[in-house]
């Protein structure tokens, strides 16, 4: 109560509550105004405050949220206060004249942007110095031109989310573009306005500097609010992405330690079961008869022989004996007693 009680008396100071007058009122301003007195109606500041809490909960939660707010004012009074804050707020704004077309032909405008910028560009980086002084005096008074009116938009990369006008009347062209587009839209309104054509009204006087001044001011404290929450959780979440990071190296590290680990019982285990296997089973022997043959170098034979090609009594190359050379003892490989190869150990 008593932060409301300070804020309202510093509206009643500010004059925030001098409407037009009676004769220019618009009626569906009727529930925003108090009294009349001296002809001018007078606006209910405790519907002030209440139109301020309900902008400001939902602009601060548009900045939280890392969404652009366009703040809107051409009128004389309010140009440089509205400026300021914006600069402030690090949001886009126009103070000078509003361009038909600024946000539903959106991509012309950014077109002309560009071009601005790039002839700043050429200005700064020498380009220009081998040109004539016209053509260099010609690209920068178009230069101050295009900033004079696009210089608050010229890093606003796309169509901001919401929209804060001065004195809704003066502004109706901004007021339809950002309809037309769904953009939230913020305002003052005085008793000469319609308040049911924006979508958060703030009802107050937008004529007086003072009371321009007081009002941007507070929404602009609200935004700055939201763009440190907004930071605040950033970091909170960088913080938060880098444990998970280190964790997971870390859990990469022991699961290459048991992997190595593994590898090397696996050899071990591989060159015991290896070096135990000695004795094997023989191939069959070519030759006929079950003599004793030899198997390759090693233990028992490798497997019993078996029945030769030729009809003889010797046996095949590797028999079922023990070992020794690789033929087996016995009779050549046609016959049976003697016959191209001695029948006997080689």
């Amino acid at each position: 109560m008593e932060d409301n009680k300070t804020l309202h008396q510093q509206l009643l100071e500010a004059g925030v509550h001098f409407g037009h007058l009676k004769k220019k009122w618009n009626p569906k301003m009727l529930p925003y105004i108090f009294a009349e007195k001296n002809g001018i109606h007078i606006i209910d500041l405790n519907k002030t405050i209440e139109g301020l809490d309900e902008a400001s909960a939902a602009l601060k939660q548009i900045a939280k949220s890392g969404k652009k707010i366009m703040f809107v004012a051409t009128k004389k009074q309010a140009k440089e206060i509205v400026a300021e804050a914006a600069a402030r707020a690090n949001m886009p704004f126009v103070t000078e004249r509003w361009l038909g077309g600024m946000l539903t032909n959106f991509s012309t405008i950014r077109k002309s942007v560009k071009k601005m910028l790039s002839i700043e560009k050429m200005l700064n980086d020498g380009t220009m110095d081998s040109v004539t002084k016209k053509e260099r005096l010609t690209l920068t008074r178009s230069k101050e031109k295009m900033e004079k009116v696009l210089g608050g938009i010229s890093q606003m990369g796309r169509v901001p989310a919401a929209i804060f006008m001065v004195d809704i009347s003066h502004e109706h062209i901004a007021l339809a573009e950002a309809k037309r587009l769904g953009i939230t839209t913020f305002a003052m309104v005085d008793t000469n306005s319609d308040p049911t054509k924006v979508d958060f009204a703030i009802p107050a006087n937008d004529d007086a500097t003072k009371s321009i001044a007081i009002i941007t001011q507070y929404l602009t404290s609200v935004i700055l609010e939201g763009l440190q929450e907004r930071a605040q959780v950033k970091e909170t979440e960088d913080e938060s992405s880098d444990d998970d990071t280190d964790s997971r190296n870390r859990g990469l590290e022991i699961n290459e330690e048991d992997g190595e680990g593994g590898r090397r019982g696996g050899r071990g285990r591989g060159r015991s079961a290896g070096a135990g296997a000695g004795a094997g089973a023989g191939a069959p022997g070519r030759g006929p008869g079950a003599g004793a043959g030899a198997g390759r170098p090693g233990g028992a034979g490798r497997g019993p022989g078996g029945p030769g090609r030729g009809p003889g009594g010797g046996s095949g190359r590797p028999g079922g004996g023990a070992g020794g050379s690789r033929p087996g003892g016995g009779g050549s490989r046609p016959g049976g007693g003697a016959g191209p190869r001695p029948g006997g150990a080689r």
